[in-house]
């Protein structure tokens, strides 16, 4: 399968080098030529999101451990909530991330929620005020398999305060979505037999349309040609990339994979996350859902 134009392998100083010209320094995907070729960059920032476990054995260097767990609020009623604004400042001074830091989040790649883990962290970043936030195209595993360097030294972040601005307008939560029902596009990020509602009776939101996350990556990990996430995405959506899109999946995982690839990849300039998911809409019995319908 050929490589999206993206994965830029012959880059061998920092520039330019992704879709949002306007706002990024980076490609919102790196591949780990570029990664292994820019290591000694002041700016880059390397967080390895995998467990403590796995980034004692071995990690890349210069990488900082930050755990999945530490990207979501553990006092929420959804399983992953983003946290407040103070709570994040607070993480990403303790990182010793900037707002202009080029940020590249490492995870393994072994399951469908390893991917999304990155992706979400990764639109944590963002709204956090963090531009140049990219994922590591197929993750620590790949970088193994390439033979790329590793180490075991436990790297020390120096705190400072973080000064970067929140931005929460991709973020929308139900009280909205409600009223966005046959007004905007919602994409279902969930697999088929969850959205069709074959696996919990629950369906999915009214008028929703499904988009598989796990379907944009290939079996290796990396995510799919760019042509074809062009082709899933049109597919699906329709050809007015100018349109209001509403992502969402079981808790906020497998959403912000399609929220990273139709924002920061494919430019798709009104795209929003609804946190809570179906977790949250299918609390509530007002919420009208949908049950074995694909659409």
């Amino acid at each position: 399968m050929k490589k999206a134009m993206f994965f830029i392998l012959s880059i061998v100083t920092l520039m330019p080098c992704s879709f949002s010209l306007a706002t990024r320094n980076i490609s919102a995907i790196v591949s780990a030529e570029w990664l292994e070729q820019n290591l000694t960059n002041s700016k880059l920032v390397i967080i390895d999101i995998r467990n403590r476990e796995l980034f004692e054995k071995n990690h890349i260097p210069g990488a900082i451990h930050a755990p999945f767990s530490d990207w979501v609020r553990h006092d929420g009623e959804r399983m992953l909530e983003l946290p407040s604004e103070e709570e994040l400042n607070d993480l990403m001074g303790k990182l010793g991330i900037s707002s202009d830091s080029l940020v590249v989040i490492v995870n393994k790649t072994d399951t469908d929620w390893n991917r999304a883990d990155a992706t979400r962290v990764a639109w944590t970043c963002i709204v956090s005020g963090i531009m140049n936030a990219s994922i590591l195209d197929g993750g620590y595993n790949l970088w193994l398999k390439l033979g790329k360097p590793v180490t075991t030294d436990f790297p020390r972040p120096i705190p400072k305060p973080y000064k970067g601005v929140t931005d929460r307008s991709s973020l929308i939560l139900k009280s909205e979505v409600m009223n966005k029902i046959g007004r905007s596009i919602l994409l279902d990020a969930r697999l088929p037999e969850d959205y069709f509602g074959a696996t919990s009776d629950k369906g999915h939101i009214q008028t929703a349309v499904n988009l598989p996350a796990p379907w944009a990556f290939t079996p290796g990990g990396t995510l799919r040609d760019l042509d074809d996430l062009k082709a899933m995405a049109s597919g699906v959506i329709g050809q007015n990339v100018r349109q209001e899109i509403i992502l969402y999946c079981e808790v906020g995982g497998f959403a912000s994979t399609w929220w990273f690839i139709l924002s920061e990849i494919l430019e798709y300039p009104h795209v929003r996350l609804y946190d809570g998911s179906f977790q949250d809409w299918s609390g509530d019995p007002e919420a009208p859902v949908t049950l074995f319908r694909w659409h």
